[in-house]
């Protein structure tokens, strides 16, 4: 046999595991042990006199300290910091002795003239020798974490987020955390680090850090998901003329410098997207949650004990085993949140809710969810997040009208089609989240227009607008929107649904619009849009997707867009010319759904490239705070960086390409600031393709030195 017991953390759970295993292993076989503590590998060692410990090196002093400057370096901006300082009511549990001085005081020294000689050196160079004691206290704390990234980076993030503490304080703190100075950091000296941070934290971050047990171990987590789940259930709320959005932005990105989330995935905007909580930190903050009876989780990774008090929030997790799969013996008529995760089809406990309590309900992906649990859920009148994204839900009751507290509503990724006429009386909603935005299959609004405006909604995505729909009148009456997203348009250009939707897109701009989204594959809308009598003024983020002719004039006065998604089809010189002087634009991207062989993309194509001798050329000039530059369709025309003696995109970071057919690109070696280039190849991609591609890779073989070093890392899936 071959065991392989991985990552025990504690001595105790080794000899519980040893009393199980066999004792007598033959040269035939072996039980091997991993764990991230030097004492839980001695203990696992400890036989007939033999060292069978093989020790995995810790990080050097030299990447020790490279990773601590890095953490310590990203400290929240000044903005972040004052957002922070107004919102927050917390108590600097900082001591107060010293605090505001940080002059040095004498020690030991062999004589007068010594004393003499520091004190002058240090009236001489204060700022130098204040510098110099900073670094030896940063020295301080980096070594005692013994070469572990996990303390070392926690540390960084807590020095980051109190950049008023004095060296003195941060002297106090490690000789609190590190009693035993140079032993191996054991678990319980991790967990004093983790105690530490946690009890650092303002009230409301707390609460908000212990939230994140609501989710399973090692997954990944959606920004998104979370703050509008902080919001619904009133850990955050609007402060000192901040929006309840705003405030959670602020309280996500201070758990982010504290590095008690680590972020995994980001936006097109920069913005993150998704991340993770390390191990460790997940399981304290379970077992924190569970001390305060703040989150119940049943299943799961952690086995966790029966609570004896009532169950306020429940999160249902998969697990290998029957064992902490149940409710049973559970009070849960005090559930005010539940959530379920997998994909198990078993039954939810709806029979033991008291649904007059409960505020959020989040059963995305639950593939046992149908349309008749839907009876249940709208008898929960208080109810203010629901999600329903990919379950099998097709259909929603018009007695969703009875949730009047309803905030968000996310049916994504389900078979729903069409909003009832009910929809119109939740007057509460804040975002709609429809259809599917990777298949473009979209939500038809309710036919009937809407008697009262809603006032609070802020986003309206995935929707399909018909010729036949009456609501397009009522999206005017939307003054509170922030972000529109069109999936799919289906209307005649002569029509009055035509005229009605670019007077209502005209009118919401007007009012504070953010982002707008359309996707035009069968009219001639986005291309009517060039007559808009005012320009969006207040748009961030844009996109115009479908077989377009021009992109509309007005964009070049754009000078708060920080994005733009176009069609492939207006793919030329021209265009980038048009929107090359956008102060903020962050992320550019050219897209289109379409056939390898659609002869209509085809010949569009060909005829951009007719303008600049065969060939896409990026012009000089501009574009000084684009970092990401994207391209996603079924054909990529030649690109070229023209090779100028002026800069080409000088501060772009990466270039991502994902394409059925390619023709290449060239003069990626003049752009200084590109790091990397990402290539998707699709599986029907041609001979050409995959040589072009491979070629790319290759050029750096073919290079001097040099220049070899300067060739941006090429990423191939």
């Amino acid at each position: 046999y071959f065991l392989s017991v991985d990552d025990i953390w504690s001595v105790e759970t080794w000899e519980t595991i040893r009393n199980w295993l066999p004792h007598d292993n033959t040269k035939d076989s072996r039980v091997i042990v991993t764990t991230r503590f030097q004492a839980v590998g001695a203990a696992c060692s400890e036989r007939d006199g033999t060292d069978y410990l093989h020790t995995v090196n810790v990080l050097s002093d030299v990447d020790s300290k490279s990773l601590y400057q890095q953490g310590a370096s990203e400290s929240p901006s000044s903005k972040e910091r004052e957002r922070m300082d107004t919102i927050s009511q917390a108590v600097d549990t900082g001591s107060s002795e010293g605090d505001g001085s940080d002059h040095m005081h004498s020690t030991d020294v062999p004589s007068d003239v010594d004393e003499k000689d520091r004190l002058n050196d240090r009236v001489s160079d204060p700022q130098g020798s204040k510098d110099r004691e900073k670094e030896a206290v940063h020295e301080e704390i980096w070594k005692y974490c013994g070469g572990l990234p996990l303390p070392i980076v926690t540390m960084a993030g807590l020095v980051a987020c109190n950049p008023t503490k004095t060296n003195d304080h941060w002297s106090k703190v490690c000789k609190s955390l590190f009693p035993e100075q140079v032993a191996p950091l054991t678990l319980e000296g991790v967990t004093r680090i983790l105690d530490y941070c946690y009890n650092d934290l303002p009230a409301d971050l707390k609460t908000c850090s212990l939230y994140l047990s609501i989710f399973p171990k090692g997954s990944k987590i959606s920004k998104k998901r979370l703050t509008r789940r902080w919001i619904s259930e009133c850990f955050v709320a609007e402060k000192q003329g901040l929006s309840a959005e705003e405030v959670a932005e602020t309280y996500f990105n201070q758990l982010v410098s504290r590095k008690i989330i680590r972020p995994v995935d980001h936006s097109s905007n920069g913005k993150v997207k998704s991340f993770k909580v390390h191990d460790m930190i997940l399981e304290y903050i379970v077992s924190k949650s569970s001390e305060e009876n703040f989150i119940t989780v049943v299943g799961g990774h952690w086995l966790m004990p029966t609570p004896s008090n009532k169950v306020r929030r429940l999160s249902m997790q998969s697990s290998g085993s029957k064992h902490g799969n149940s409710t049973k013996g559970m009070n849960l008529s005090q559930v005010r949140s539940l959530t379920a995760f997998g994909s198990q089809n078993r039954r939810l406990p709806f029979h033991s809710f008291n649904n007059g309590i409960i505020q959020v309900l989040d059963l995305e992906g639950w593939k046992g969810l149908t349309n008749k649990h839907m009876n249940d859920i709208c008898k929960m009148l208080v109810l203010k997040y629901l999600s329903l994204r990919r379950t099998e839900v097709s259909e929603i009751p018009s007695k969703i009208e009875k949730l009047q507290y309803l905030e968000t509503l996310d049916i994504r990724e389900t078979n729903v089609g069409v909003l009832p006429k009910a929809f119109g009386q939740l007057k509460q909603l804040r975002s709609m989240l429809g259809g599917n935005k990777n298949t473009k299959k979209a939500l038809k609004l309710p036919h009937e227009k809407n008697k009262e405006p809603m006032k609070a909604l802020r986003i309206l995505s995935g929707i399909e607008i018909g010729e036949d729909s009456s609501a397009v009148a009522s999206l005017h009456q939307l003054t509170g929107l922030r972000k529109l997203a069109i999936y799919k348009l289906n209307i005649r250009e002569s029509g009055q649904t035509f005229k009605q939707l670019r007077s209502s897109i005209e009118y919401l701009c007007s009012c504070g619009l953010q982002t707008l989204a359309i996707n035009d594959e069968s009219s001639n809308f986005i291309n009517s849009l060039d007559t808009m009598t005012t320009p969006p003024r207040y748009i961030i983020g844009l996109e115009l997707s479908g077989k377009t002719e021009r992109p509309p004039k007005w964009i070049k006065g754009l000078n708060n867009l920080y994005k733009i998604t176009l069609s492939v089809t207006v793919l030329q010189t021209d265009t980038f010319k048009l929107i090359q002087d956008l102060p903020k634009l962050f992320t550019l991207t050219f897209t289109l759904n379409a056939a390898k062989d659609d002869r209509d993309i085809v010949d569009i194509l060909e005829e951009n490239k007719q303008l600049t001798d065969r060939e896409i050329i990026i012009p000089p000039g501009g574009f000084k705070s684009l970092k990401l530059l994207r391209f996603f369709a079924t054909l990529v025309p030649r690109l070229s960086f023209a090779v100028t003696g002026r800069e080409v995109m000088p501060a772009l970071e990466r270039i991502d390409m994902r394409f059925e057919a390619f023709e290449g690109i060239y003069g990626i070696e003049t752009l200084k600031s590109l790091q990397e280039v990402h290539l998707s190849v699709g599986n029907q991609a041609d001979e050409i393709t995959k040589f072009l591609v491979q070629d790319l890779k290759n050029t750096p073989k073919y290079l001097d030195e040099k220049y070899a070093n300067k060739w941006p890392k090429i990423i191939t899936e």
